[in-house]
């Protein structure tokens, strides 16, 4: 009976850090629409995702109708196109449907999804490797690894400038 007891609890714990592993995470969806796409034709697709997102446990923040642009590049002969920009907080699975319907609608020209975390971790990771570089060259010139107050440029500039490449220290202009 005890092992049935364990066996239950382990079936609860598997459970649990399978919800937690779909976590929300927030995205953007960006989807074209025809140039000749009217307001309430908009507002009807709108409406489609946005009970989908719901239905599914997820919330649009933001919505936001770029209007009617050019295209980078023609499209089966459309040179133009709607934009429509949509901040959504769901799971993958939320996306993964919404992209499966979003292929299905014949009113999408093109679509787009793209996690919003994942970019500011390519940020934070480019931003940290710029900074390593930085401490080894002065490193190698024999300067201490990080900029010391009044070294090189104002105090002023260091403030609004940290992540700046250092290669100029100390030069005078």
């Amino acid at each position: 009976m005890s092992s049935l007891i364990q066996l239950a609890g382990l079936r609860d714990w598997s459970q649990s850090t399978r919800s937690m592993s779909m976590a929300d995470r927030q995205y953007e969806l960006v989807y074209i629409l025809p140039p000749d796409t009217t307001e309430q034709q908009a507002g009807e697709l709108h409406e489609q995702v946005e009970s989908t997102v719901t239905r599914m446990g997820g919330r649009i923040d933001k919505t936001d109708n770029w209007g009617r642009r050019r295209l980078a590049y023609e499209i089966g002969r459309l040179k133009e196109g709607v934009y429509v920009l949509e901040v959504i907080i769901g799971t993958g699975e939320l996306m993964k449907e919404l992209d499966r319907r979003l292929k299905v609608i014949d009113q999408v020209v093109r679509h787009l999804i793209v996690r919003v975390d994942e970019e500011k971790k390519v940020v934070e990771r480019t931003r940290t490797k710029r900074q390593s570089e930085s401490e080894r060259r002065r490193v190698k010139r024999g300067l201490p690894p990080q900029r010391q107050p009044g070294e090189g440029r104002s105090s002023e500039a260091d403030e609004l400038d940290d992540d700046r490449d250092d290669r100029f220290d100390g030069m005078e202009g």
